[in-house]
Protein backbone atom coordinates (compact mmCIF):
# COMPACT_ATOMS: atom_id res chain seq x y z
CA UNK A 1 0.00 0.00 0.00
CA UNK A 2 1.11 3.55 -0.78
CA UNK A 3 0.09 6.24 1.67
CA UNK A 4 0.50 10.02 1.47
CA UNK A 5 0.41 11.82 4.82
CA UNK A 6 0.11 15.63 4.72
CA UNK A 7 2.47 15.82 1.76
CA UNK A 8 3.44 19.23 0.39
CA UNK A 9 5.90 20.28 -2.30
CA UNK A 10 7.18 23.77 -2.93
CA UNK A 11 9.40 25.06 -5.72
CA UNK A 12 10.80 28.57 -6.10
CA UNK A 13 7.62 29.74 -7.81
CA UNK A 14 5.48 28.54 -4.90
CA UNK A 15 3.72 25.54 -3.38
CA UNK A 16 2.50 23.06 -6.02
CA UNK A 17 1.35 20.23 -3.72
CA UNK A 18 -0.79 21.24 -0.77
CA UNK A 19 -1.40 18.73 1.96
CA UNK A 20 -2.11 15.48 0.11
CA UNK A 21 -3.64 12.69 2.18
CA UNK A 22 -4.70 9.52 0.37
CA UNK A 23 -3.99 5.80 0.06
CA UNK A 24 -3.51 3.46 -2.87
CA UNK A 25 -4.30 -0.16 -2.10
CA UNK A 26 -2.22 -3.14 -3.22
CA UNK A 27 -3.18 -4.36 -6.69
CA UNK A 28 -5.14 -1.21 -7.47
CA UNK A 29 -4.82 0.98 -10.57
CA UNK A 30 -5.19 4.60 -9.54
CA UNK A 31 -5.22 7.36 -12.13
CA UNK A 32 -4.12 10.89 -11.26
CA UNK A 33 -5.94 13.32 -13.53
CA UNK A 34 -6.37 17.05 -13.76
CA UNK A 35 -5.47 20.12 -15.81
CA UNK A 36 -1.88 21.07 -16.66
CA UNK A 37 -0.01 22.27 -13.59
CA UNK A 38 -2.34 20.60 -11.09
CA UNK A 39 0.49 18.56 -9.53
CA UNK A 40 -0.25 15.09 -10.87
CA UNK A 41 3.23 14.36 -12.30
CA UNK A 42 4.92 15.85 -9.23
CA UNK A 43 2.80 13.57 -7.06
CA UNK A 44 3.82 10.55 -9.15
CA UNK A 45 7.53 11.43 -9.05
CA UNK A 46 7.52 11.68 -5.27
CA UNK A 47 6.66 7.98 -5.02
CA UNK A 48 10.06 6.91 -6.39
CA UNK A 49 11.91 9.95 -4.99
CA UNK A 50 12.57 11.62 -8.32
CA UNK A 51 11.10 14.59 -6.46
CA UNK A 52 11.29 14.92 -2.68
CA UNK A 53 8.37 16.30 -0.65
CA UNK A 54 8.90 19.55 1.19
CA UNK A 55 6.96 18.20 4.16
CA UNK A 56 4.88 15.20 5.10
CA UNK A 57 5.53 11.51 4.55
CA UNK A 58 5.05 8.94 1.81
CA UNK A 59 4.89 5.35 3.01
CA UNK A 60 5.07 2.11 1.07
CA UNK A 61 3.92 -0.86 3.11
CA UNK A 62 4.15 1.33 6.22
CA UNK A 63 7.79 2.23 5.55
CA UNK A 64 8.67 5.90 5.16
CA UNK A 65 10.42 6.05 1.77
CA UNK A 66 12.61 8.90 3.02
CA UNK A 67 14.36 6.29 5.16
CA UNK A 68 14.82 3.79 2.31
CA UNK A 69 17.83 3.48 0.00
CA UNK A 70 16.87 5.42 -3.12
CA UNK A 71 18.54 3.13 -5.65
CA UNK A 72 17.03 -0.01 -4.14
CA UNK A 73 13.62 1.65 -3.96
CA UNK A 74 13.68 2.61 -7.64
CA UNK A 75 14.76 -0.85 -8.74
CA UNK A 76 11.63 -2.22 -7.10
CA UNK A 77 9.35 0.24 -8.91
CA UNK A 78 8.56 0.00 -12.62
CA UNK A 79 8.47 3.30 -14.50
CA UNK A 80 6.94 4.12 -17.90
CA UNK A 81 7.07 7.62 -19.39
CA UNK A 82 5.62 9.27 -22.47
CA UNK A 83 8.73 8.86 -24.62
CA UNK A 84 9.51 5.35 -23.30
CA UNK A 85 13.03 6.19 -22.08
CA UNK A 86 14.49 3.30 -24.07
CA UNK A 87 18.24 3.42 -24.71
CA UNK A 88 18.61 3.96 -28.48
CA UNK A 89 21.96 2.13 -28.74
CA UNK A 90 20.59 -1.03 -27.09
CA UNK A 91 18.41 -3.74 -28.58
CA UNK A 92 14.89 -4.40 -27.36
CA UNK A 93 16.20 -7.40 -25.45
CA UNK A 94 18.91 -5.41 -23.70
CA UNK A 95 16.50 -2.62 -22.85
CA UNK A 96 14.04 -5.00 -21.20
CA UNK A 97 16.76 -6.92 -19.36
CA UNK A 98 18.72 -3.99 -17.99
CA UNK A 99 17.32 -4.12 -14.45
CA UNK A 100 17.38 -7.93 -14.47
CA UNK A 101 21.11 -7.80 -15.26
CA UNK A 102 21.76 -5.26 -12.52
CA UNK A 103 19.92 -7.50 -10.08
CA UNK A 104 22.16 -10.43 -11.05
CA UNK A 105 19.61 -12.68 -12.74
CA UNK A 106 21.32 -15.42 -14.79
CA UNK A 107 21.17 -15.30 -18.58
CA UNK A 108 18.85 -18.29 -19.02
CA UNK A 109 16.23 -16.88 -16.66
CA UNK A 110 16.58 -13.41 -18.21
CA UNK A 111 15.87 -14.89 -21.65
CA UNK A 112 12.76 -16.61 -20.35
CA UNK A 113 11.43 -13.52 -18.55
CA UNK A 114 12.13 -11.24 -21.53
CA UNK A 115 10.43 -13.53 -24.03
CA UNK A 116 7.44 -13.99 -21.74
CA UNK A 117 7.03 -10.23 -21.25
CA UNK A 118 7.18 -9.72 -25.01
CA UNK A 119 4.35 -12.20 -25.47
CA UNK A 120 2.32 -10.58 -22.69
CA UNK A 121 2.47 -7.19 -24.44
CA UNK A 122 1.55 -8.79 -27.75
CA UNK A 123 4.90 -8.79 -29.55
CA UNK A 124 6.68 -11.79 -31.09
CA UNK A 125 10.06 -12.23 -29.34
CA UNK A 126 11.71 -13.76 -32.39
CA UNK A 127 10.66 -10.84 -34.58
CA UNK A 128 11.51 -7.96 -32.24
CA UNK A 129 14.04 -8.86 -29.53
CA UNK A 130 17.09 -7.90 -31.58
CA UNK A 131 15.71 -4.75 -33.15
CA UNK A 132 16.66 -1.27 -32.02
CA UNK A 133 14.19 1.39 -30.83
CA UNK A 134 14.62 3.35 -34.07
CA UNK A 135 13.19 0.35 -35.96
CA UNK A 136 9.90 0.35 -34.02
CA UNK A 137 6.65 2.30 -34.30
CA UNK A 138 5.35 4.50 -31.49
CA UNK A 139 2.95 1.85 -30.29
CA UNK A 140 5.64 -0.83 -30.34
CA UNK A 141 8.00 1.42 -28.38
CA UNK A 142 5.38 1.91 -25.68
CA UNK A 143 4.75 -1.83 -25.49
CA UNK A 144 8.47 -2.37 -24.94
CA UNK A 145 8.45 0.35 -22.29
CA UNK A 146 5.62 -1.44 -20.50
CA UNK A 147 7.40 -4.81 -20.85
CA UNK A 148 10.56 -3.35 -19.30
CA UNK A 149 8.60 -1.82 -16.41
CA UNK A 150 6.93 -5.12 -15.57
CA UNK A 151 9.89 -7.44 -16.32
CA UNK A 152 11.52 -7.23 -12.89
CA UNK A 153 8.18 -8.13 -11.27
CA UNK A 154 7.89 -4.88 -9.31
CA UNK A 155 5.11 -4.48 -6.80
CA UNK A 156 4.51 -0.90 -7.98
CA UNK A 157 4.46 0.53 -11.52
CA UNK A 158 4.40 4.27 -12.23
CA UNK A 159 3.15 5.45 -15.62
CA UNK A 160 3.45 9.12 -16.59
CA UNK A 161 1.18 9.87 -19.58
CA UNK A 162 2.62 6.87 -21.46
CA UNK A 163 0.07 6.89 -24.30
CA UNK A 164 -0.56 10.61 -24.79
CA UNK A 165 1.67 11.00 -27.88
CA UNK A 166 0.10 8.08 -29.76
CA UNK A 167 -2.60 8.13 -32.41
CA UNK A 168 -6.15 7.46 -31.12
CA UNK A 169 -6.40 3.89 -32.45
CA UNK A 170 -3.06 2.77 -31.03
CA UNK A 171 -3.81 4.56 -27.80
CA UNK A 172 -7.15 2.77 -27.38
CA UNK A 173 -5.47 -0.58 -28.09
CA UNK A 174 -2.77 0.02 -25.49
CA UNK A 175 -5.30 1.13 -22.90
CA UNK A 176 -7.20 -2.13 -23.37
CA UNK A 177 -3.98 -4.14 -23.25
CA UNK A 178 -2.95 -2.40 -20.03
CA UNK A 179 -6.28 -3.28 -18.41
CA UNK A 180 -5.78 -6.91 -19.46
CA UNK A 181 -2.20 -6.90 -18.19
CA UNK A 182 -3.29 -5.47 -14.86
CA UNK A 183 -6.07 -8.03 -14.53
CA UNK A 184 -3.47 -10.75 -15.05
CA UNK A 185 -0.58 -9.41 -12.94
CA UNK A 186 -2.37 -7.30 -10.30
CA UNK A 187 0.35 -4.73 -9.71
CA UNK A 188 -0.17 -1.47 -7.87
CA UNK A 189 -0.27 0.99 -10.77
CA UNK A 190 -0.22 4.77 -10.49
CA UNK A 191 -1.04 6.33 -13.85
CA UNK A 192 -0.97 10.01 -14.81
CA UNK A 193 -3.13 11.44 -17.59
CA UNK A 194 -4.92 14.64 -18.54
CA UNK A 195 -7.56 12.62 -20.45
CA UNK A 196 -10.68 11.87 -18.42
CA UNK A 197 -11.89 9.28 -20.93
CA UNK A 198 -8.63 7.38 -20.50
CA UNK A 199 -8.93 7.58 -16.71
CA UNK A 200 -12.48 6.22 -16.77
CA UNK A 201 -11.50 3.36 -19.05
CA UNK A 202 -8.54 2.01 -17.07
CA UNK A 203 -8.89 3.10 -13.42
CA UNK A 204 -10.07 1.30 -10.34
CA UNK A 205 -10.11 4.72 -8.70
CA UNK A 206 -9.52 8.22 -10.02
CA UNK A 207 -7.82 11.01 -8.08
CA UNK A 208 -8.79 14.41 -9.54
CA UNK A 209 -6.33 17.15 -8.64
CA UNK A 210 -6.50 20.92 -9.03
CA UNK A 211 -3.91 23.43 -7.85
CA UNK A 212 -2.12 20.79 -5.80
CA UNK A 213 -5.17 19.57 -3.90
CA UNK A 214 -7.35 16.47 -4.21
CA UNK A 215 -10.83 17.54 -5.30
CA UNK A 216 -12.35 14.05 -5.52
CA UNK A 217 -10.93 10.53 -5.07
CA UNK A 218 -13.37 7.78 -5.95
CA UNK A 219 -14.31 5.09 -8.46
CA UNK A 220 -15.06 6.16 -12.04
CA UNK A 221 -18.69 5.22 -11.54
CA UNK A 222 -19.14 7.34 -8.42
CA UNK A 223 -17.33 10.34 -9.92
CA UNK A 224 -19.53 10.25 -13.01
CA UNK A 225 -22.74 9.84 -11.04
CA UNK A 226 -21.92 11.90 -7.95
CA UNK A 227 -19.43 14.68 -8.75
CA UNK A 228 -18.22 16.30 -5.54
CA UNK A 229 -18.83 19.87 -6.71
CA UNK A 230 -19.40 22.09 -9.73
CA UNK A 231 -15.71 21.98 -10.66
CA UNK A 232 -15.78 18.19 -10.93
CA UNK A 233 -19.05 18.29 -12.84
CA UNK A 234 -17.58 20.76 -15.32
CA UNK A 235 -14.25 18.93 -15.59
CA UNK A 236 -15.85 15.53 -16.11
CA UNK A 237 -18.67 16.75 -18.36
CA UNK A 238 -22.39 16.27 -17.73
CA UNK A 239 -22.85 13.67 -20.46
CA UNK A 240 -19.52 11.82 -20.24
CA UNK A 241 -21.13 8.81 -18.57
CA UNK A 242 -22.83 8.07 -21.91
CA UNK A 243 -19.35 7.31 -23.27
CA UNK A 244 -19.19 4.46 -20.74
CA UNK A 245 -22.72 2.96 -20.66
CA UNK A 246 -21.50 -0.08 -18.73
CA UNK A 247 -21.28 2.26 -15.70
CA UNK A 248 -25.00 3.08 -15.95
CA UNK A 249 -26.77 0.54 -13.74
CA UNK A 250 -30.34 -0.67 -13.76
CA UNK A 251 -30.76 0.93 -10.32
CA UNK A 252 -29.88 4.30 -11.88
CA UNK A 253 -32.56 4.18 -14.56
CA UNK A 254 -35.37 2.03 -13.15
CA UNK A 255 -38.71 3.34 -11.96
CA UNK A 256 -38.24 3.10 -8.20
CA UNK A 257 -41.05 2.23 -5.76
CA UNK A 258 -43.27 0.85 -8.53
CA UNK A 259 -46.96 0.28 -8.19
CA UNK A 260 -47.95 -3.31 -7.44
CA UNK A 261 -50.89 -5.33 -6.24
CA UNK A 262 -51.47 -8.51 -4.23
CA UNK A 263 -52.86 -11.82 -5.49
CA UNK A 264 -56.18 -10.91 -3.77
CA UNK A 265 -56.63 -7.66 -5.70
CA UNK A 266 -59.67 -7.71 -7.99
CA UNK A 267 -59.01 -7.63 -11.73
CA UNK A 268 -61.11 -4.48 -12.08
CA UNK A 269 -58.93 -2.61 -9.56
CA UNK A 270 -55.78 -3.95 -11.19
CA UNK A 271 -56.95 -2.70 -14.61
CA UNK A 272 -57.55 0.77 -13.16
CA UNK A 273 -54.03 0.81 -11.69
CA UNK A 274 -52.55 -0.18 -15.05
CA UNK A 275 -54.30 2.68 -16.79
CA UNK A 276 -53.46 5.24 -14.12
CA UNK A 277 -49.77 4.33 -14.21
CA UNK A 278 -49.54 3.90 -17.99
CA UNK A 279 -48.06 0.40 -17.82
CA UNK A 280 -49.25 -2.76 -19.54
CA UNK A 281 -48.42 -5.28 -16.82
CA UNK A 282 -48.76 -5.28 -13.04
CA UNK A 283 -46.25 -6.79 -10.60
CA UNK A 284 -47.94 -8.96 -8.03
CA UNK A 285 -46.27 -9.15 -4.60
CA UNK A 286 -46.77 -10.87 -1.26
CA UNK A 287 -46.96 -8.94 2.06
CA UNK A 288 -43.11 -8.81 2.20
CA UNK A 289 -43.00 -7.24 -1.28
CA UNK A 290 -41.56 -10.42 -2.82
CA UNK A 291 -42.53 -10.71 -6.46
CA UNK A 292 -44.82 -13.69 -6.95
CA UNK A 293 -46.38 -13.01 -10.34
CA UNK A 294 -47.17 -10.67 -13.21
CA UNK A 295 -50.70 -9.71 -14.30
CA UNK A 296 -50.72 -8.64 -17.95
CA UNK A 297 -53.28 -6.15 -19.23
CA UNK A 298 -54.05 -8.33 -22.24
CA UNK A 299 -54.97 -11.25 -19.96
CA UNK A 300 -57.23 -9.04 -17.82
CA UNK A 301 -59.07 -7.82 -20.93
CA UNK A 302 -60.00 -11.39 -21.82
CA UNK A 303 -61.79 -11.94 -18.51
CA UNK A 304 -65.54 -11.41 -18.39
CA UNK A 305 -65.63 -11.57 -14.59
CA UNK A 306 -63.53 -8.64 -13.36
CA UNK A 307 -64.35 -9.34 -9.71
CA UNK A 308 -62.10 -12.39 -9.55
CA UNK A 309 -58.68 -11.99 -7.92
CA UNK A 310 -55.47 -11.31 -9.84
CA UNK A 311 -53.98 -14.50 -8.43
CA UNK A 312 -56.18 -16.57 -10.74
CA UNK A 313 -54.78 -15.17 -13.99
CA UNK A 314 -51.29 -13.96 -13.09
CA UNK A 315 -48.22 -15.55 -14.66
CA UNK A 316 -45.84 -17.13 -12.18
CA UNK A 317 -42.97 -17.52 -14.61
CA UNK A 318 -41.58 -14.20 -15.80
CA UNK A 319 -38.30 -12.44 -16.60
CA UNK A 320 -36.64 -10.24 -13.97
CA UNK A 321 -33.38 -8.33 -13.69
CA UNK A 322 -31.04 -7.24 -10.90
CA UNK A 323 -30.21 -3.63 -9.95
CA UNK A 324 -26.49 -4.20 -10.60
CA UNK A 325 -26.96 -5.03 -14.29
CA UNK A 326 -25.69 -2.31 -16.61
CA UNK A 327 -27.46 -0.48 -19.40
CA UNK A 328 -25.89 -2.55 -22.16
CA UNK A 329 -26.89 -5.79 -20.45
CA UNK A 330 -30.51 -4.78 -19.89
CA UNK A 331 -30.86 -3.49 -23.46
CA UNK A 332 -29.50 -6.78 -24.82
CA UNK A 333 -31.81 -8.75 -22.49
CA UNK A 334 -34.88 -6.78 -23.58
CA UNK A 335 -34.00 -7.17 -27.24
CA UNK A 336 -33.24 -10.88 -26.96
CA UNK A 337 -36.45 -11.69 -25.03
CA UNK A 338 -38.58 -9.10 -26.87
CA UNK A 339 -39.73 -7.46 -23.64
CA UNK A 340 -41.17 -4.07 -22.86
CA UNK A 341 -41.58 -4.63 -19.13
CA UNK A 342 -38.98 -6.06 -16.71
CA UNK A 343 -39.35 -6.09 -12.90
CA UNK A 344 -36.20 -5.33 -10.90
CA UNK A 345 -35.75 -7.51 -7.81
CA UNK A 346 -33.16 -7.69 -5.05
CA UNK A 347 -31.39 -10.79 -3.78
CA UNK A 348 -34.46 -11.87 -1.84
CA UNK A 349 -36.83 -11.47 -4.81
CA UNK A 350 -38.34 -8.26 -3.40
CA UNK A 351 -39.67 -5.87 -6.02
CA UNK A 352 -37.61 -2.64 -6.00
CA UNK A 353 -38.19 -1.20 -9.45
CA UNK A 354 -39.39 -1.53 -13.03
CA UNK A 355 -37.76 -1.14 -16.41
CA UNK A 356 -40.26 -0.30 -19.15
CA UNK A 357 -39.81 0.64 -22.78
CA UNK A 358 -41.15 4.10 -21.97
CA UNK A 359 -38.71 4.86 -19.18
CA UNK A 360 -35.83 3.46 -21.25
CA UNK A 361 -36.70 5.88 -24.04
CA UNK A 362 -36.74 8.73 -21.52
CA UNK A 363 -33.34 7.74 -20.13
CA UNK A 364 -31.73 7.28 -23.54
CA UNK A 365 -32.98 10.67 -24.71
CA UNK A 366 -31.03 12.35 -21.89
CA UNK A 367 -27.76 11.89 -23.76
CA UNK A 368 -29.02 14.33 -26.41
CA UNK A 369 -30.72 16.93 -24.19
CA UNK A 370 -28.96 18.43 -21.17
CA UNK A 371 -30.53 19.24 -17.81
CA UNK A 372 -31.61 22.68 -18.95
CA UNK A 373 -33.32 21.23 -22.00
CA UNK A 374 -30.83 22.74 -24.46
CA UNK A 375 -29.65 20.79 -27.48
Amino acid sequence: MIRFENVTKAFKQGEVIKGLNFEIQDGEMVVLVGPSGCGKTTTLKMINKLTRPTSGRILIDDQDIAQLDTVKLRRKIGYVIQKTGLFPHMTVKDNIEIILQIEGMNAEKRDHVTSEMMRIVGMDPEAYLYRYPSQLSGGQLQRIGVARAFASDPKIVLMDEPFSALDPITRAQLQSELVGLQTRLKKTVVFVTHDMDEAIKIADRICILDEGRIIQYDTPENILKNPANDYISSFVGKKRIWNTPELIRVRDIMMANPVSCTPDTALEECAELLGANEINAMPVTDPEKRLVGIAYGTDIQKQADRTQPVGKIMKTEFPTTAPEKNLLEILAYIRECQLDFVPVVDGESRLIGLITSKNLMTVLSQQFVDTEGER
